[in-house]
């Protein structure tokens, strides 16, 4: 590329990969503000968070050497959320869900009260995670990125990734063996049984 190919490159703001904005970043909003959801644990603070690392990507899209742009715009999202969480903590709260409430009149009151229950122990115990802990499990069970696309995204080596994913299952695993007294006491609780 010419001196000037690569000045004008810069100034559009395209990099030198040729890929659009619109191919490597829209994609993957939707995982995206899965990520931020789960991060932010409030849904309107999460959508605040996607539209930022939005911006954010644009801004530095001339940046972008190439490789996977989902990793690439997660990483971004990630950082936007810790910045956020950072200068505008909350207390949780849980939103009324209307799907939920209202649900599928066919199915008996035992299976929704049992389906209910399942979501619940799954979303509790995934609060009471450590944020690293849970930021693995959502990226890599619930976003299916590999192990690489994680090692990239989080800027850790694979090996690390590999280790610390293992000591999150086990936490997840321990975390749902127990009930919690409160959402606030990680770990107190006694066993299920």
């Amino acid at each position: 590329m010419t001196v000037e190919g690569e000045a004008a490159r810069l100034v559009t703001g395209t990099p030198a990969t040729g890929e659009s904005f619109d191919e490597v970043v829209l994609p993957h909003l939707d995982a995206a503000f899965r990520l931020a959801l789960w991060q932010m644990r409030n849904e309107h603070d999460a959508e605040d968070v996607v539209q930022e690392a939005s911006l954010r990507a644009l801004r530095y899209f001339r940046t972008f050497s190439g490789g996977n742009g989902r990793a690439w715009f997660l990483r971004i999202v990630r950082n936007t959320c810790w910045s956020w969480r950072g200068h505008s903590v909350q207390p949780l709260s849980d939103p009324f869900d209307e799907e939920e409430h209202s649900g599928d009149q066919s199915s008996d009151p035992e299976t929704l009260l049992l389906q209910t229950d399942d979501v619940s122990s799954i979303e509790r115990a995934m609060r009471n995670l450590p944020d690293r802990f849970r930021e693995l499990l959502v990226l890599r069970e619930l976003e299916g990125l590999s192990y690489r696309e994680l090692a990239d995204e989080m800027g850790i080596p694979m090996g690390t990734v590999m280790s610390s994913l293992s000591r999150a299952r086990q936490a997840f695993r321990a975390a749902l063996t127990t009930t919690p007294a409160t959402d606030g006491n990680k770990g107190a609780g006694s066993p299920v049984t």
